[in-house]
């Protein structure tokens, strides 16, 4: 089982996490929202720690990383850390 989090410590940790792995977090989404990183099943739907703690896909680790490296390179500044995971939030429900 991966370890419960919250989202912000999830997104300050993408460049460590494994790429085909998938961040699941609970809703509403906010920087303290409870997360967890696992592979998906291969049957679909969510891990067991995930559906246990009440939490709903995010996105996969891989599109969470680069999405914050596209975004991060278009900047003048680098963003803080919350900056970061407000930004993640906002694409998980607006683009994603």
């Amino acid at each position: 089982m991966g370890q419960v989090m919250k989202l912000s410590d999830v997104v300050a940790r993408l460049d460590s996490l494994d790429r085909e792995a998938t961040i699941y977090a609970a809703q509403p989404w906010t920087s303290e929202s409870s997360a967890v990183v696992e592979t998906e099943p291969s049957s679909g739907g969510l891990p067991e720690a995930a559906a246990q703690c009440g939490m709903a896909y995010f996105l996969e680790v891989f599109v969470a990383h680069d999405f914050v490296e596209d975004w991060e390179a278009s900047l003048d500044k680098s963003p803080s850390a919350a900056e970061r995971c407000e930004r993640l939030i906002r694409y998980a429900v607006d683009d994603a």
